[in-house]
């Protein structure tokens, strides 16, 4: 896995985690990867009703100051899984 040039200090992990529970308060999220690039598994009952593409962007969008700008330590998300418990 190659290295992701970032300023972010601390653990990224972490962080995306505590983003996507801001938005989904229940949300059980697992996170793996590195080198800025990440799959995020996320479970929620907040989820329910919505369609696959919603899901996404309310993930996506909960984690955007992570993933916005040159050293962002998000560079991608490999994968995105969305469940319902």
């Amino acid at each position: 896995m190659s290295e992701h040039p970032t300023d972010f200090v601390g653990s990224v992990d972490d962080a995306i985690k505590a983003s996507i529970r801001g938005v989904l308060p229940d949300a059980i999220t697992a996170v793996s990867g590195g080198g800025g690039h990440y799959r995020i598994t996320v479970v929620s009952a907040g989820f329910a009703g919505k369609g696959m593409l919603e899901r996404q962007r309310l993930v996506l969008g909960s984690i955007r100051h992570l993933i916005n700008g040159d050293r962002a330590p998000v560079h991608a998300v490999d994968s995105l899984e969305t469940n319902t418990p």
